[in-house]
């Protein structure tokens, strides 16, 4: 029942240090594409006083994210819910976002419509947290994402590393402002954004 993604053990230190600096004190975070559920044991364990949120809406994962919970006993890991982000979303009031490595492996809706739903639940200065691999002006960081990108479409021509100068633009018409980049292991980047004032944008 439980799943295992290795990528998951290497990457969890540099992203909980990186979450540490950007995550409110308290409240929920809801984490979009929860995968095998082994971030968000890792993740609620390191800050207990919020509540962590998985969803995935795959049900396989669920089933992973519920085996690890359980084994877990986290009195602040929530039990998972099934979040497919270009369907219509539950009703939630969270006060940051977290999705890890999903913005590649998805079509573009998938990224228009997670800045399309933040935007809206996010209070003004909520975080929307993004990690993956990205493109920067046109450019990638390395060959090793550039022949990534190619084996993501190859598999399916909807996917593929995004361009970070069109995700902040996406963003922007949700009222979202990319803040800070944060240059991560494996030639990954943390994104992190911040819900606008106003969504006068």
């Amino acid at each position: 029942m439980k799943r295992f993604a290795p990528a998951t053990e290497r990457n969890r230190a540099p992203i909980r240090d990186v979450l540490a600096r950007v995550l409110p004190a308290t409240g929920t975070v809801l984490e979009i594409a929860s995968g095998s559920g082994e971030h968000a044991v890792a993740f609620a364990q390191a800050f207990p006083a919020l509540t962590w949120q998985p969803s995935d809406p795959d049900p396989s994962a669920l089933a992973s994210i519920t085996a690890w919970r359980d084994e877990a006993g986290l009195a602040n890991l929530a039990a998972p819910i099934e979040l497919d982000v270009v369907k219509p979303w539950p009703a939630l009031a969270p006060a940051a976002i977290v999705c890890i490595n999903m913005v590649h492996i998805s079509p573009w809706e998938a990224s228009l419509a997670l800045f399309s739903n933040a935007g809206r639940l996010l209070a003004p200065s909520g975080v929307l947290y993004l990690y993956g691999p990205y493109r920067f002006a046109g450019a990638f960081t390395a060959e090793s994402n550039a022949e990534f990108d190619r084996s993501l479409r190859a598999r399916d021509p909807r996917w593929g590393v995004r361009d970070v100068d069109d995700l902040v633009a996406a963003a922007r018409g949700s009222a979202l402002e990319l803040v800070d980049t944060v240059a991560m292991p494996a030639n990954n980047h943390s994104l992190i954004f911040r819900r606008l004032q106003s969504q006068n944008v």
